[in-house]
């Protein structure tokens, strides 16, 4: 059957909710948000309706497979950034669906005017990492221990950034440069 791709809507509020419960629940681990909880469900739809996220969904026979959000805010020292969330369903990995989704919310980013993009996910997430590597994104971080499992057994959370701003990534300051000059106070004045 082929998927088709379009916006999301507030009527999909039920098919997003059984993607999300669906998924493998180390999926969900980056979010931070119960989506068990039908609250934080209407809290996403609430945010679609009220355009603080901007949605692309992947449709096959009338369920939701995958999707891949923008969110954005109005905050003055924030707005000028947009985080991404995107899952697949466990069957259709593979095919090129979330390659596909983080592909088209890029684009919508950039069309936006977005001046820096960026995503969390668990450190086993290596498809999508791979994924957003190839849309010019960069590991910023690696927050060990972050997550933790229902067995009680932590994972890493691995934060990627893209800037569409004027610095160059070769321009940008390597992460441990900036740590040794604030733990050493080179040529910073508090």
């Amino acid at each position: 059957m082929p998927v088709s791709f379009r916006s999301m809507r507030a009527e999909d509020k039920e098919l997003f909710a059984n993607l999300l419960r669906s998924l493998p629940r180390r999926d969900n681990y980056y979010l931070l948000v119960d989506v068990h909880n039908d609250q934080t469900i209407q809290s996403w739809m609430d945010g679609v309706e009220a355009g603080e996220i901007i949605s692309v969904v992947a449709l096959e026979g009338g369920q939701m497979v995958g999707y891949c959000n923008l969110r954005t805010n109005d905050l003055q020292w924030t707005r000028h950034v947009g985080e991404i969330r995107m899952s697949v369903s466990a069957a259709h990995r593979g095919n090129g669906i979330g390659r596909i989704l983080a592909g088209k919310i890029f684009a919508i980013a950039r069309a936006r005017g977005m001046q820096k993009l960026w995503v969390r996910m668990a450190i086993s997430q290596e498809a999508a990492q791979v994924v957003f590597q190839n849309l010019g994104f960069r590991t910023e971080a690696l927050l060990p221990g972050f997550v933790k499992n229902e067995n009680g057994s932590t994972e890493s959370l691995v934060i990627m950034s893209h800037d569409f701003g004027e610095l160059s990534h070769s321009k940008r300051t390597p992460i441990g440069l900036a740590q040794k000059r604030i733990e050493g106070g080179m040529g910073l004045k508090f």
